[in-house]
């Protein structure tokens, strides 16, 4: 059973959907892998249609996808879709122009990608507390431990970071709906490298914040990460049982 606290914050959601999952090699993109029953992307939309913050989720699918509509979020009336671009940087902000043009808005924008599944209810909802005390925004995290290598271009190990610094960014992310856009559309206009959306904010200058969220809040990216994400689901029903 889901349990919220009183947060009165509104919120709209992004869920960028438009990859082809090329390193699948599959024709199907990956967000469409069926688990149990459920695409991906039913498992990852799931929590946020659930949350009474979250009023409207744009999915950004590819302009020739033809799975989404035969799934159920298709016909939720919570849902709506947009049309993506060649990047995630791209999908996201046609996101943002999509609801700026539908007049729907709100203060924040929350990011989720579409191939993670097991996000928690309890990690959306830490997440989604610090819009009470941030105006930059932040993002779900967990700690680096493995040790991790620099390479060189010969693939020799150049350095050995310190580990303690180091953290695995993981979504949703929370950032305020206007300052995400005018980042991203700068960040696009001057051509920079970004791979997800606090990497934006970070390029003018902004420290979102880190939460520590759950390890099993995995992203599918691998054929074998379909057996991790099965047990992960299934682990989470006897939880809720």
């Amino acid at each position: 059973m889901n349990t919220y606290t009183s947060l009165s914050i509104q919120v709209m959601a992004i869920v960028p959907a438009a990859g082809i999952g090329s390193r699948m090699k599959t024709d199907c993109p990956k967000q469409y892998f069926s688990i149990r029953g459920k695409t991906i992307l039913e498992y990852a939309v799931k929590p946020l249609l659930s949350h009474p913050c979250i009023q409207q989720i744009m999915i950004v699918i590819h302009p020739k996808d033809h799975f989404f509509q035969s799934t159920p979020l298709a016909r939720h009336p919570k849902i709506r879709v947009a049309f993506g671009g060649k990047e995630r940087a791209n999908s996201v902000l046609a996101g943002l122009k999509y609801f700026d043009y539908l007049n729907v808005h709100s203060k924040w924008i929350l990011v989720h990608d579409a191939v993670r599944p097991c996000v928690s209810d309890e990690d959306i909802e830490h997440l989604l507390s610090i819009a009470q005390h941030t105006e930059v925004g932040g993002i779900l995290a967990t700690p680096v431990r493995d040790t991790i290598k620099i390479a060189q271009a010969d693939m020799t190990i150049s350095l050995t970071p310190e580990r303690a610094k180091l953290w695995h960014a993981l979504t949703p992310q929370l950032f305020p709906f206007v300052l995400l856009k005018d980042c991203l559309s700068c960040a696009l206009a001057e051509k920079k490298l970004v791979t997800d959306e606090a990497s934006v904010l970070e390029c003018y200058g902004y420290h979102p914040l880190l939460i520590q969220g759950r390890s099993d809040n995995i992203k599918i990216t691998y054929p074998e990460d379909l057996k991790l994400a099965e047990f992960y689901l299934n682990e989470k029903d006897d939880e809720s049982s």
